[in-house]
């Protein structure tokens, strides 16, 4: 996997196609939370190590798996022109409960900085739709993070 996300890095990429279904899940998650960092126009660092720290827990890495997998994921966000690649690849494999934790993902680096903006909160939400999460499943995601993360949700967004 590691030589495959090099690969990807430094454009000595082989065919998407060769790339296994855990790994284009995975670069597509580290992706799509890396594209709801930068859209307050920066990205903070407590935005990165959350999703450093969200990528280590949820698909067991290693530090440094965690962090090229960041890397990864900053560098196809930042080349895409559409979300599609990534809500497809999410779509393609994960059950639908499941995606529901790909948005709690999304809300979690969202709020990473103790503020939502209305654009991240906007993405969060096309997202949702975009991997058919109902409103109702992507609201308690955010409350979760909201009392994980002991945020007052009044006032935001």
């Amino acid at each position: 996997m590691l030589q495959r996300l090099r690969d990807l890095l430094t454009g000595d990429r082989p065919d998407p196609a060769a790339r296994s279904p855990d790994q284009k899940l995975r670069v597509a998650a580290a992706a799509l939370m890396a594209e709801a960092a930068s859209q307050d126009g920066r990205v903070e660092d407590v935005e990165l190590a959350s999703i450093r720290s969200i990528l280590r827990e949820h698909f067991a890495l290693s530090d440094a798996d965690a962090e090229e997998l960041v890397e990864a994921g900053r560098s196809a966000a930042s080349e895409a022109t559409q979300l599609y690649g990534f809500v497809r690849a999410v779509n393609e494999a994960m059950a639908p409960e499941e995606r529901v934790q790909i948005i709690e993902m999304l809300w979690q680096v969202a709020y990473a900085d103790g503020e939502l903006h209305d654009y991240e909160a906007s993405l969060v939400r096309r997202i949702a739709g975009l991997l058919y999460v109902p409103d109702q499943d992507s609201g308690a995601a955010r409350k979760r993070v909201l009392e994980r993360m002991q945020l007052d949700a009044g006032g935001e967004g």
